[in-house]
């Protein structure tokens, strides 16, 4: 028997399918009614990140980002990215500068060093998941709070058995008696990504966890609290290997080094490949509707999208868990007493 919470599931899951095929026909409009629809070059432009944000097609439908850009020659200057677009969405200079397949660059002076911190749409949704999480996690501290003693309710209980999973099913095996130093952490770590992940399947949103720019800041904290916490018999083991004859050590601790840079590149691989990779496979389901012109394959690609949505919201929190389990494992690594 189907139960409730499979119902909601299964309908917002449906929700967000069909608004995703309405929300991507844009792209069939927008390239004009004598134009070759070009799948590849629409799925990229989802998938990428862009100074603008495209909900639906049409000039209501576009976000314009503010530009914030430095050079030697001009300085900063901040100003809309609607400035680098004509009236017919074509891409002119502006101010000095022009947008180049994503990359702003002086027009007179393409190779010349141009510094772009403006509020790309990643940017953008990296705010929206941050302050998502916040106001989440702000709600569940007040909570516990007013009722200390009370049993959760509401939100509160929906988040409580999550935090307790993490604690002590991730946190306390792979790290040990030294866990709770490490637990605000993984815990920001897991609910920052599983929010991404979940927020990155709405229709129209930008491919946050899927960008390896978040992935690897993300890899990065983690490699630099696992180093920064590793005790003497952490680096014993990596610079001179215990227990393994003289002539092996000169291939042993030349691997251990490499594997100090490895662990953070997996991290940093295998979450940005694999929400990429369900974006691009639905995008491409959705693409055969505007390529074959074809209400039956329009009904089957939404089916099978509606249900690769399904598979995405288990990877999405499938990934967040693998991320964190490793980085409480690589930190566990680095801080266990020895024996």
């Amino acid at each position: 028997m189907i139960t409730g919470r499979f119902k909601t599931t299964f309908l917002a899951s449906f929700l967000s399918a069909f608004l995703t095929v309405i929300a991507f026909s844009g792209a069939q409009a927008s390239s004009g009614e004598g134009e070759e629809f070009n799948a590849s070059e629409v799925i990229l432009h989802h998938v990428m990140d862009d100074h603008i944000w495209h909900f639906f097609d049409g000039h209501y439908g576009t976000l314009y980002l503010p530009v914030i850009v430095y050079s030697g020659e001009h300085g900063l200057e901040i100003f809309s990215s609607a400035n680098f677009y004509d009236d017919h969405h074509n891409v002119v200079s502006y101010s000095h500068y022009v947008l180049d397949h994503g990359h702003i660059q002086l027009a007179d002076d393409p190779k010349a060093f141009v510094l772009d911190v403006s509020i790309t749409k990643t940017v953008l949704m990296l705010f929206i998941n941050a302050g998502f999480l916040l106001f989440i996690f702000l709600a569940v501290s007040k909570a516990y709070k007013a009722g200390a003693k009370k049993a959760p309710k509401g939100i509160q209980s929906l988040f409580e058995p999550i935090i307790l999973f993490i604690r002590d099913d991730i946190a306390k095996p792979n790290i040990g008696a030294h866990y709770e130093k490490f637990l605000p952490f993984l815990l920001t770590l897991f609910f920052f990504i599983l929010f991404g992940n979940l927020l990155g399947l709405l229709p129209g949103a930008a491919n946050l966890t899927g960008n390896i720019a978040v992935t690897l800041v993300l890899a990065l904290f983690t490699f630099v609290i696992t180093n920064v916490s590793g005790n003497k018999h952490y680096w014993k083991h990596i610079f001179w290997t215990p227990g393994v004859p003289l002539p092996l050590k000169f291939i042993i601790v030349p691997v251990e080094i490499l594997g100090i840079f490895t662990k953070p590149f997996s991290l940093t691989v295998r979450l940005f490949v694999a929400i990429t990779a369900g974006h691009i496979v639905m995008l491409a389901l959705i693409s055969l509707v505007f390529i074959f012109h074809s209400y039956y394959v329009g009904i089957g690609s939404t089916i099978i999208v509606l249900f690769i949505n399904l598979i995405e919201l288990l990877v999405a929190a499938i990934q967040a868990y693998v991320f964190t389990m490793f980085s409480a494992l690589y930190i566990g690594l680095a801080t266990e007493d020895h024996h």
